[in-house]
């Protein structure tokens, strides 16, 4: 990254660490000094990206289990102090139309998406003591901000995303903790290869035009890089951004 914040001495979170943007922001904040737990459900691959760097540390952590992510999250603080940086990243993205969308699906999707956020960032507030400046960063989606077709599921969990932020920004406006959302659109990660591959084996085209296909959800036509994504997080953690909170990103190309 071609922006370098001082970090050191600040213990960072970031949930879904073990790949895409999250692995992206994990390595990023590490790089400008911060100790970063990531978190995940693949211990092993977390353990793998660990190795990168001593000031990267892996959890094992489900976010849609409540005593996973409040028991491994004052693990971390215990280990590397209060979390003044949370980056509640981890997410599902699983399409279904409404009218096949099952209940189970349905509430599988609102809990890793939604329930998870709201986990993490209540347990990341609990480690620190009064006074603490701290930066909770939920990653929404331009889904947070309008429907996408045939994903009504993930579309409600980011716009829930979306009002949680706001809801706790106002409970802290003027304190030392800021909340808020970074909106991407479709980015080039592990999720869209796989969405790719799915919508080319569906619809018979190839893997680029299915690529293209994603693309065009983004106003620019164009697939974002994750570290687009992490330079804005790398903004909203530094002292520039200290008057900024219950704000939503868009990193899609244009206006959503």
């Amino acid at each position: 990254m071609d922006m370098q914040t001082d970090l050191a001495g600040r213990h960072a979170l970031v949930t879904g660490g073990g790949t895409g943007i999250g692995l992206d922001i994990a390595r990023a904040l590490a790089a400008c000094g911060a100790e970063v737990t990531i978190t995940g459900r693949d211990e092993a691959r977390l353990q793998g990206i660990a190795a990168e760097s001593d000031r990267l540390h892996a959890l094992a952590m489900d976010v849609s289990d409540e005593a996973s992510v409040r028991d491994g999250i004052a693990a971390a603080a215990k280990a590397r102090g209060p979390v003044s940086i949370c980056i509640a990243n981890a997410g599902i993205a699983e399409p279904a139309p409404f009218a096949k969308e099952s209940l189970d699906h349905w509430r599988k999707v609102l809990r890793v998406n939604l329930d998870g956020v709201f986990l993490t960032l209540q347990a990341a507030l609990a480690t620190l003591p009064p006074e603490m400046e701290a930066r909770m960063i939920a990653i929404s989606s331009i889904a947070g901000l309008r429907g996408l077709k045939y994903a009504p599921a993930y579309t409600a969990s980011k716009h829930g995303v979306i009002g949680l932020i706001r809801a706790i920004s106002e409970e802290h406006i003027g304190g030392p903790v800021t909340f808020n959302a970074v909106c991407p659109g479709y980015v080039d990660t592990p999720i869209v290869e796989r969405n790719a591959a799915e919508i080319a084996a569906r619809q018979g085209i190839s893997d680029e035009e299915a690529r293209a296909y994603l693309a065009r959800g983004n106003r620019h036509k164009k697939l974002l890089d994750a570290e687009e994504v992490t330079a804005a997080i790398l903004w909203l953690v530094s002292p520039a951004a200290r008057s900024v909170n219950g704000q939503c990103i868009q990193i899609s190309g244009g206006q959503v």
